[in-house]
């Protein structure tokens, strides 16, 4: 603190103003992790190395999206299950050709709007075929570890 004069009224607070942003670009955390390299992975890790680190993501995303999976095929089927049975037990009236009606609308508006998002779409893919190819070792090891977690 700063003081001016002997008032303690008069106290005025000194502060350092920091510039986050650029903080930020001098301290990425993925810097501190990996190393200041930007460069592929390839060129930082050994091959058992990186296969060991994409067997391991793989795997564990590989469980999750088994796990997620059974829980939302459970919730549909589950869903669609009591519907009929309601249907059929006369407690719900389903008008069918309003459902089509309404789900061939949607369908059309979705086509309308993929047709916009195409750029976007195409460029994520490059990005990604593009990490892929620079990455080839760990990618495999993903792979490998995904298909592994889906399996257990």
């Amino acid at each position: 603190m700063a003081k001016r004069g002997d008032d303690p009224e008069s106290e005025d607070e000194v502060y350092e103003v920091v510039d986050l942003t650029e903080y930020a670009r001098r301290h990425q955390w993925w810097s501190r992790v990996f190393g200041n390299n930007s460069g592929p992975i390839a060129e930082k890790y050994s091959v058992a190395t990186q296969l060991m680190m994409g067997g391991v993501t793989g795997w564990c995303a590989g469980y999750l999206f088994q796990r997620v999976g059974k829980i939302a095929a459970t919730a549909v089927g589950g869903g669609f299950l009591l519907l009929q049975i309601a249907n059929h037990s006369g407690y719900v009236q389903v008008d069918w050709k309003k459902v089509e009606k309404d789900v061939n609308k949607a369908k059309k508006h979705l086509k309308k709007k993929a047709n916009k998002a195409a750029p976007e779409i195409n460029t994520f893919i490059e990005e990604a075929t593009d990490f892929i190819k620079r990455n080839i070792v760990l990618s495999s090891g993903f792979v490998g570890g995904f298909f592994l977690g889906l399996a257990s």
